[in-house]
């Protein structure tokens, strides 16, 4: 062994003792992440290839649960559709609420900033304030809606808003928006709040002179791993919309009109126990939640180019 290898090692074993430290400190995360992520996938994709009740012994069907859901399954094609609406309308519409809000609010002072962040994180916090949505629905005439609609006479009559099929997409939609813009607006107005102001005195030094420009060649570019930690979010929470449509629609909910993928899953794993089934279902959501998400990041990586 020459002089040079032995160096070598000696940096190599140096350099893994320095990083030690951190490989514990990450130890704990590593291992919740593998068995509560990590297996649960591949557990999943393995009994989706099986019949499986929970209590007798899975029974391999090949792709037998898979042919079931695209050929013979017609609920899980309607529920397919309802989620990808909450998806292709949610999503985005949340995406760009969270941040243009994120932009207007980081405008004013820090009291007024703080309150404001309060107020649009505070319907996050609130998760079971969903009776304030079903009394503002309510089917009876003592609804909010309905009564403020009978009393200047625009209706002569109640309308059920959650048991009409035309009605409940459009509703769990605002509610979904309502919920689900917590997080991601903190996430902006945090990702904000950390661009140096040197930066807008360069850009300005170098040309830019409008707000607009800001944006464009300063502000977004900035943001990136901002914006791509508030488009998962907005996926994860289009992608998965399920108690919010349970809760207010019931389920299943009129001519499976807001019913998601989660819930036809949750379904077929918590009350008939078809367990490979539910994990077929849950791994064709898993594609495309990734897929999405694989999509959006590239998108995000033309920002600033």
């Amino acid at each position: 062994m020459t002089k040079t290898t032995k160096v070598s090692r000696l940096r190599k074993k140096d350099a893994f003792l320095e990083q030690l430290p951190l490989v514990g400190m990450l130890a704990p995360f590593l291992i919740f992440f593998l068995l509560f992520t990590i297996i649960p996938i591949f557990s999943s994709i393995a009994l989706s290839f099986t019949s499986y009740d929970l209590i007798s012994t899975p029974k391999f069907l090949g792709i037998g649960n898979y042919e079931r859901m695209f050929v013979f399954d017609d609920i899980f094609g309607i529920v397919v559709k309802n989620t990808l609406v909450f998806a292709i309308i949610a999503g985005p519409i949340g995406f760009l609420l969270a941040f243009v809000l994120a932009w207007f609010v980081n405008e004013f002072s820090p009291f007024v900033r703080t309150v404001l962040s309060f107020m649009f994180y505070t319907p996050s916090l609130v998760g079971g304030g969903l009776f304030i949505w079903q009394v503002l629905f309510s089917g009876d005439a003592y609804g909010y809606l309905n009564s403020m609609l009978l009393s200047v006479g625009l209706i002569t009559e109640p309308i059920t808003w959650l048991k009409t099929p035309q009605y409940l997409m459009p509703i769990v939609i605002i509610v979904q928006l309502w919920q689900s813009m917590g997080v991601s607006f903190l996430s902006n107005i945090s990702g904000l709040q950390n661009i140096g102001d040197e930066l807008y005195e360069a850009g300005a030094i170098d040309g830019i002179r409008s707000r607009w420009q800001e944006l464009r060649f300063i502000t977004l570019p900035q943001m990136k791993n901002m914006l791509l930690f508030s488009a998962v979010m907005q996926i994860q929470s289009s992608f998965s919309v399920s108690s919010i449509a349970i809760e207010l629609a019931g389920f299943p909910s009129t001519q499976y009109a807001v019913d998601t993928i989660v819930s036809h899953m949750a379904d077929m794993a918590t009350v008939r126990f078809e367990y490979g089934y539910a994990s077929a279902i849950a791994v064709i959501l898993f594609i495309m939640m990734a897929g999405t998400r694989m999509l959006i990041g590239k998108v995000l990586s033309l920002i600033g180019k």
